[in-house]
Formats: C-alpha cells, sequence, structure tokens
C-alpha cells in the first residue's frame, strides 16, 4: 500500500470516526432535551420528598451529561485537528456543535438557577 493510499484510509476513518462523534452529540443532546422537558412537565405536579429526590437525580444527571457532552466535543475537535495537521480539509462543522454545546450550557444553567433560558428555544 503506497504513502498516498495509506493517508486516504486515515482521513477517510478520521472523518468516519468525526460523523460517528457528531451523531453521538446530537443524541446526547436529543435525550437532554427529552429528560428536560419531562422534568419542566412533572416540576410542578410532583413535589413532596420524592418529587425533590427526582429533581436531584435529574440534577446529577445532568451534570454527568456536561461531563459526556464535553468529551465528545474534545474528541471531535482533536480528530478535526488531525485532520487539518495533515493538510486536509475540515472535517466537520465546528460552529454547529460550539452553538449546540452553548445551548446546552445555559439550559443546565437555568436547571441549577445559575442562569436563565430563553423562551426562543
Amino acid at each position: 500500500m503506497s504513502e498516498a493510499g495509506g493517508q486516504q484510509s486515515s482521513e477517510g476513518s478520521t472523518r468516519n470516526g468525526i460523523m460517528a462523534l457528531e451523531q453521538a452529540y446530537s443524541g446526547v443532546q436529543r435525550i437532554l432535551q427529552d429528560v428536560e422537558s419531562t422534568k419542566n412537565n412533572l416540576s410542578g405536579s410532583y413535589q413532596g420528598s420524592d418529587g425533590g429526590a427526582y429533581g436531584r437525580l435529574l440534577d446529577q444527571w445532568d451534570d454527568q451529561v456536561v461531563i459526556i457532552l464535553n468529551n465528545l466535543e474534545d474528541m471531535i475537535d482533536k480528530l478535526n485537528t488531525s485532520l487539518v495537521q495533515h493538510g486536509l480539509a475540515q472535517g466537520s462543522g465546528n460552529e454547529a456543535i460550539d452553538q449546540s454545546f452553548s445551548a446546552s450550557e445555559a439550559a443546565f444553567d437555568a436547571l441549577s438557577g445559575s442562569g436563565a433560558i430563553s423562551p426562543a428555544g
């Protein structure tokens, strides 16, 4: 196998990895939105000690999701950097990922009481 063929194979594998990570990131975002929606829907009627415990559980889950999203974004960035270092075109839309991540952080801030979500969604 020639070096060019090896580089093409490596590029293809890297791009496939980026695509898989982006899909995982999007999937986690969708689940996060579903959980947030459920939490908001139940918060008015699900009060008392069991409701409080449920809210704390979801807050802990949110904290873990932030870590997962950070790690996914970091891996995507590293793979994109690898493509750039090898003189290849950018592998993904980092701006879209960054916007989604910023939106998720705003949601976490609002859920934890340290910020506010705009109703625009």
